[in-house]
């Protein structure tokens, strides 16, 4: 039996000139601590405008389409240019729906989905 190599570099050799990154010597970069987040608040606004665009894209859809079935591949642009993966948005939302709050589940009950 052979004994057991201690690190990673011991583990294999390399004989290209490219090597993983798991064989560099850590940076001081990796070794800091990722700054804190600026805020729960922050975060919850970012989803509350995720959450207002998908349900925008969704009203201007069901105006097109009349129907609230939507492809998990559809894309939905809004009339300022920005694109809203619209069948990403919902499966999403389905599968999170615990997670909705009373007005997400309402807005999206309004429009006519059976599951919110």
């Amino acid at each position: 039996m052979t004994p057991q190599p201690k690190t990673a570099t011991d583990q294999h050799q390399h004989t290209n000139i490219s090597c993983p990154s798991h064989h560099r010597p850590e940076t001081k970069r990796s070794q800091q601590k990722a700054p804190a987040r600026a805020g729960a608040k922050a975060g919850a606004a970012k989803g509350s405008d995720a959450f207002t665009r998908g349900l925008a894209a969704l009203k201007q859809y069901i105006a097109r389409e009349g129907k609230t079935v939507v492809g998990r591949q559809h894309v939905e642009e809004l009339p300022d240019g920005t694109s809203v993966r619209l069948g990403v948005f919902l499966s999403n939302h389905k599968n999170r729906r615990d997670r909705l709050s009373e007005q997400q589940l309402t807005a999206l009950a309004d429009l006519g989905l059976d599951w919110a």
